[in-house]
């Protein structure tokens, strides 16, 4: 076999292969062996039709379009590995030239990873958001904890914002009770916003007995989006009572003795919680410091399908658990159709182009991922899909999907390494230090081009 490699563009190549008829004997042995499987010719047992009768009674050309479909991925395979390209996605194939008895020409085009050259980023400067926790943010967090142990008591008087009340609710669409558009015992905090919107109004000023009528678009059930008339009868109101904020309430609610320390680990938890988010605003301004240091070409069709799959992944995923269709998502935000493309198109790109960079780092760098690590990423990842470590494990391993993990974490590893090497400030204008990098090291659109597996087991 012989095969050359035409450059069609930085992201697309041409092979051409042209294939001894010899090497194709093993393909036409299997071609005549299948053939006599399926076919039945008086005079012959079945499996045991000689080569002759077959091409006779079927036509050689069957046979050796048997062949041609037999053999093809394997010489495509060694025509890739020779010139040693990192393709992506399938070839389009086209046969050229057979000729029976003498030779199969064919040429295969296919897009390629671009060649990447990775600039000196130690130069990268970024600034992000100052550590600072300030009393008010620290007594918002003891009296959000507060919140939590507040008792509530019935009360014979109207209902009013803060009040707990028990009611029953009644929802019609043209008139028509909808059949899921009935509950009773419900209970709501008034001024929550957890329910229809104009609710609060509604049921404000009722004694238990009172109902009101109002008109809310439902947000769920078999009518979401559409304008309802809905009734709500009140059958308790009950006042929300807070726990005085003293040691008592430390022990009651922590595992503290005093206020002061309940305090004091809030302001831990909120520095900690900032850190945090410091590192993350840190990753993504250094990733887009490095994009714009990088020229990255994007294939065509690598580009199209990921933007196919982020728009599936929306409408038939995260807006249908929602009971929203794309035209309703839009109108929430405010964005036409022309917006949202564009949009998409946008961060499709920039997660195939992180994905690249990042790729070429880990090589660069040559970056390797131990057991450990994966293990920690799995447990992470476990995590936020709510599954146990078992079951995300079991279902990575049945979707083959392991490698999309381990490439997950070199991704990781490598922005961790440009984040360490760059240069990060605050708003006050300090260094920050970002020892703990790399427990906090994930990539942002990386995980989820390489990730339309939360979603396409991307890459």
């Amino acid at each position: 076999m012989k095969s050359a490699v035409e450059t069609l563009n930085p992201t697309r190549v041409r092979l051409t292969v042209e294939v001894p008829f010899e090497e194709l004997k093993d393909s036409l042995d299997a071609a005549y062996k299948k053939i006599n499987q399926q076919v039945t010719v008086k005079g012959f047992r079945k499996g045991k039709i000689p080569a002759r009768v077959i091409d006779q009674r079927f036509g050689r050309g069957a046979v050796l379009e048997e062949a041609v479909n037999d053999a093809l991925p394997k010489f495509y395979t060694e025509a890739v590995n020779e010139a040693e390209l990192n393709v992506l996605g399938q070839p389009e194939v086209d046969i050229t030239e057979l000729k029976d008895n003498e030779t199969l020409n064919f040429t295969a085009e296919v897009d390629i990873r671009p060649a990447i050259e990775i600039p000196d980023y130690s130069g990268i400067e970024v600034e992000v958001d100052a550590v600072e926790v300030s009393d008010e943010d620290v007594e918002k967090a003891v009296e959000e904890l507060r919140e939590r142990f507040a008792s509530t008591s019935p009360v014979e008087r109207a209902a009013e914002d803060g009040d707990v009340v028990t009611i029953d609710l009644e929802a019609k669409v043209d008139g028509e009770v909808l059949e899921d558009g009935v509950a009773s015992g419900v209970s709501y905090t008034i001024g929550s916003g957890e329910l229809l919107e104009g609710i609060d109004d509604a049921v404000k000023g009722l004694e238990a007995g009172g109902e009101a009528t109002f008109t809310s678009e439902l947000k769920g059930g078999s009518a979401a989006g559409k304008e309802s008339e809905v009734t709500v009868k009140v059958t308790q109101v009950a006042a929300r009572e807070l726990p005085e904020l003293d040691d008592d309430f430390a022990q009651l609610a922590s595992e503290f003795d005093t206020l002061d320390e309940v305090k004091a680990d809030s302001r831990k938890r909120l520095e900690n919680m900032k850190q945090y988010d410091q590192a993350t605003q840190a990753q993504e301004r250094v990733l887009e410091k490095l994009l714009e240091l990088v020229e990255v070409p994007v294939p065509e069709k690598l580009l199209a399908d990921e933007i196919e799959t982020r728009k599936h992944n929306l409408v038939n995923h995260q807006l249908g658990q929602m009971g929203l269709d794309l035209a309703k998502y839009l109108e929430i935000q405010g964005k036409t159709e022309e917006e949202f493309d564009a949009e998409t198109k946008e961060q499709a790109e920039k997660g195939i182009k992180t994905q690249f960079v990042l790729d070429e780092l880990v090589n660069k760098e040559k970056l390797n991922v131990n057991q450990e690590e994966l293990t920690e990423h799995l447990m992470r990842r476990a995590q936020s899909s709510g599954m146990s470590p078992d079951q995300f494990a079991q279902a990575v391993v049945e979707g083959g999907q392991v490698p999309m993990l381990v490439g997950e974490v070199a991704r990781g590893k490598a922005l961790a390494v440009v984040v360490e090497a760059a240069t990060v400030k605050d708003t006050n204008g300090e260094v920050v230090d970002l020892d703990d990098e790399d427990e906090t090291a994930e990539t942002v659109e990386a995980t989820e081009s390489a990730d339309a597996a939360e979603e396409k087991a991307e890459a």
